[in-house]
């Protein structure tokens, strides 16, 4: 999204993204959260509730980096090298070396570092902005934010599910675009499901998709750049 096609970011574009973000996040925050919220939870549904346990950002996480290590697995046999000497010496730095090398080319590597950086931004401003969750405003009327706690029903912004979602699905668009329309479709679609299960607002989700797709981009310019140039 915020790529040329050589793979350099449009600042320019990526900054005003950001902007319109930030705005819609206060607009909700302040205006549009809690009446759109109210609209949208008539949308649970069954296909919704499993989208909450297939689409979670641990699950992305070992399933990437399961594909990564299969990938490794099928490239080290082919080639028959001497890992298993660098194992018994433990060379550390060679066995990584050797890792890098086989995998760097592999989709899966790819969306595992866009997965696993967005996911590092989105914990740190889980704890740092610690929002109330939507189930608190349904049971208690609580909303608001509460700074500075690991609690699950205080870190509701941004969405996980949203940010590791969009990571790894725009990755994979930008990789194979033949299926592009299929993975924004699905991010969407999770993204959706996360307001209409009750677990997050509105804004947190357009906040969890906007580092996932930065996320994204900034993962494919920088690897792309040093690992094959």
């Amino acid at each position: 999204m915020f790529l040329t096609k050589d793979n350099q970011i449009k600042w320019r574009l990526l900054a005003f993204a950001g902007l319109v973000t930030l705005v819609l996040c206060l607009g909700g925050v302040f205006f549009f959260d809690q009446p759109l919220f109210m609209a949208m939870r008539g949308g649970d549904c069954w296909l919704f509730q499993k989208f909450g346990k297939i689409f979670q950002a641990k699950v992305w996480l070992i399933v990437t980096a399961i594909l990564v290590i299969m990938f490794y697995v099928k490239k080290t046999v082919k080639s028959n090298n001497n890992l298993w000497n660098n194992i018994k010496q433990f060379k550390i730095r060679a066995i990584f070396n050797d890792f890098l090398q086989k995998t760097k080319s592999s989709y899966a590597f790819f969306t595992f570092c866009s997965i696993f950086s967005a996911c590092v931004v989105t914990g740190v401003l889980k704890y740092i902005l610690g929002r109330a969750r939507p189930v608190l405003f349904e049971g208690l009327n609580i909303v608001g934010f509460f700074p500075f706690t690991n609690n699950w029903v205080y870190n509701s912004m941004p969405s996980g599910h949203a940010t590791a979602s969009f990571a790894g699905l725009v990755m994979i668009g930008m990789l194979a675009p033949r299926v592009k329309w299929a993975t924004w479709t699905l991010a969407g679609l999770i993204g959706v499901s996360r307001v209409c299960v009750g677990a997050h607002w509105p804004s947190d989700v357009i906040l969890g998709a906007f580092i996932g797709m930065v996320a994204a981009d900034l993962v494919k310019s920088r690897l792309v750049r040093r690992l094959f140039q």
